[in-house]
């Protein structure tokens, strides 16, 4: 179905669920529209509240979470009504998803198909045994590897090593390739290095997220898939982010980030010594102060022609994330713009906090590009979260973009990036949906 249609799909299922609620419940469809509203923005504070506060407070706003959209439940069965609005529910999300689905279509791009590769002589592979809950040691990942000719590093989790000086070592012995089958954080480190010497960088999904490599396109459900690439590979370049000290001749004390860096809240969670054992808790227990402004420093951010003032969080991103979701975070398209994308958050409300499910039209949301940003804050040092590790850096801080500056090495055959969704707009929609001929 191409694009028109899929519009007219979704124009005529949301004229539907309206028209159900009209003839269905008459009036009575006012208020139930406004109860509906009513208790998504009860249960957005809730959420709110959850997030801000301590003890009873937080147990109390989590069942106001529960309770809220229950108890509206409760009034539509009441009216005997609940059929109707479960006949709209379900009308209205198939108008959006409809919807989003035809703004979709004409985003459609076939990834770059790359350039076609000499297989690697000495390919150098480091894996870490620990990541994703030992995916290395389930997809028998080393045993692979070696009878693809690699070389396998394996970590040894009792004794840290230097993974960027292992990596350097390895290209000055003869490695004309250079992968990771680890979390984001050593992919970093290690694509750094393979920048600096100009040799391929390969990715093998095996950490716990794998966003680098869900970006690039590759399979994160099948991590030894990824091995193709050592024998029918293509290249692609793509940029890099850097992270350091915002000083003249600075440039060599600069740290590499695949994904992203962060300030601020999320930055203060990473830091902490009881987040690698238990994030959900840790996470739970340190927003409260940091979302509420009690601890860490004051941030001032420029960015090109953007400024922000005491956000409480900010993301400065590996080229720009869709902004179709509520976060404003997902998935990125591209990872070769040439820009970073830069976040800032700032939420001090309730209200706020509903207003941050619009996403980027969200009050407490800011979001643009630039190709370097600058993060200065009242205090000698902020903390930092780069690709999900902690660091500290003296301010201010500059991150800035590479354009180009990594040869990244991928199978010919893989998934590919599917495009991001953008934000819903009925008005496009609309005009697609009247467009005449062959749309998307």
């Amino acid at each position: 179905m191409d694009g028109r249609w899929t519009a007219r799909v979704a124009v005529t299922a949301g004229a539907a669920a309206l028209l159900v609620l009209l003839v269905f419940a008459g009036l009575r469809s006012v208020v139930l529209l406004a109860l509906g509203a009513a208790g998504l923005a009860v249960a957005a504070a809730g959420v709110w509240w959850v997030l801000s506060r301590r003890g009873p407070a937080r147990a109390l706003a989590s069942l106001l979470v529960v309770l809220a959209p229950l108890a509206v439940l409760v009034l539509y069965v009441a009216a005997g009504l609940f059929w109707v609005v479960l006949a709209a529910l379900g009308l209205w999300t198939l108008a959006l998803s409809t919807g989003r689905a035809a703004l979709t279509v004409g985003k459609r791009r076939a990834d770059a198909p790359g350039t076609p590769a000499t297989p690697p002589a000495r390919p150098f592979l480091i894996m870490n045994p620990r990541s994703g809950g030992g995916k290395v040691g389930a997809g028998k990942l080393v045993e692979k590897a070696e009878a693809l000719g690699a070389r396998v590093a394996l970590l040894d989790p009792a004794q840290p090593q230097d993974v960027a000086a292992l990596a350097r070592q390895a290209v000055d012995d003869g490695a004309d390739l250079l992968g990771v089958a680890g979390g984001d954080g050593t992919q970093a480190l290690v694509a750094g290095v393979a920048a600096e010497h100009g040799v391929p960088f390969m990715v093998i999904p095996a950490g716990t997220r794998n966003h680098f490599a869900m970006d690039l396109g590759l399979d994160r459900a099948d991590p030894a898939s990824a091995l193709a690439a050592l024998t029918d590979g293509v290249e692609l370049r793509v940029d890099l982010g850097f992270i350091g000290v915002a000083a003249p001749g600075a440039e060599g004390r600069e740290r590499v980030f695949v994904n992203n860096a962060s300030f601020g809240a999320y930055a203060a969670v990473v830091q902490s010594p009881a987040y690698r054992d238990d994030k959900a808790r840790t996470t739970l227990r340190m927003l409260p102060d940091l979302l509420t402004h009690h601890t860490g420093p004051r941030l001032a951010v420029r960015a090109q022609d953007l400024t922000l003032d005491a956000p409480q969080a900010v993301l400065v991103s590996n080229n720009p994330y869709g902004m179709g979701d509520p976060a404003g975070l997902g998935r990125r398209e591209r990872l070769d713009t040439g820009a970073l994308g830069v976040l800032g958050v700032t939420v001090d409300s309730a209200a706020q906090a509903a207003w941050m499910l619009r996403g980027r039209r969200g009050p407490g949301l800011v979001a643009g590009t630039a190709p370097e940003v600058v993060v200065d804050a009242d205090t000698p040092v902020v903390e930092a979260g780069v690709d999900g590790e902690a660091i500290v850096l003296p301010t201010p801080v500059r991150c800035r973009i590479a354009p180009g500056a990594l040869r990244v090495r991928l199978p010919r055959h893989r998934p590919g990036v599917r495009p991001t969704a953008p934000p819903m707009d009925w008005r496009r929609v609309r005009q697609l949906a009247l467009t005449r001929g062959r749309a998307g």
